[in-house]
């Protein structure tokens, strides 16, 4: 993943506004949450500003469609991933700290800024917080019939088959 390095705090004192795409795959840990060769793009923006008490914040938002695996039938699952979060910017652990209290009700996340932030580092956060816990289908698609290895011999059946026909 290549790096997009800001100045957190003059980015929001500049009311600056980026936007962009990346790859799904050079999203390291966001790749190995999906199923299969992960492929698309993830729609970033970032908006720099502060908040009603003056306080640096940034605006984040990351967009796309990426393939889950479903935890029920273990198929892939397309799923639109969109999110917004806005975090305000605190100078160390002990000023983030104290924010957090103050702000516990307020739909904000604290976290400690820097002059040398890299800001794809928090897209791939903001993605992967979006992604369900466990990704299910609604309706999964049918399921597939068990096939032998072997030619010309039949598929086992599961030795649970039974205990379906015990809870009637």
């Amino acid at each position: 993943m290549s790096a997009f390095i800001i100045d957190a705090f003059q980015f929001c004192r500049q009311q600056e506004r980026r936007e962009g795409k990346v790859a799904v795959s050079d999203l390291r840990r966001l790749s190995e949450e999906l199923s299969g060769v992960p492929t698309g793009l993830l729609h970033w923006s970032l908006v720099g500003g502060s908040d009603r008490q003056g306080r640096p914040q940034l605006q984040v938002s990351a967009t796309g469609l990426v393939q889950l695996r479903c935890q029920r039938c273990l198929g892939p699952m397309p799923f639109d991933l969109a999110s917004h979060s806005v975090l305000v910017l605190a100078p160390d652990e002990a000023t983030a700290d104290e924010l957090d209290q103050l702000l516990e009700e307020e739909e904000v996340e604290v976290v400690v800024g820097s002059s040398a932030m890299n800001f794809l580092t928090i897209v791939e956060d903001e993605a992967l917080l979006a992604l369900p816990l466990a990704p299910r289908h609604d309706h999964c698609p049918e399921p597939l019939e068990p096939v032998s290895d072997k030619p010309g011999e039949e598929a086992r059946k599961s030795p649970f088959a039974a205990l379906k026909n015990l809870k009637n």
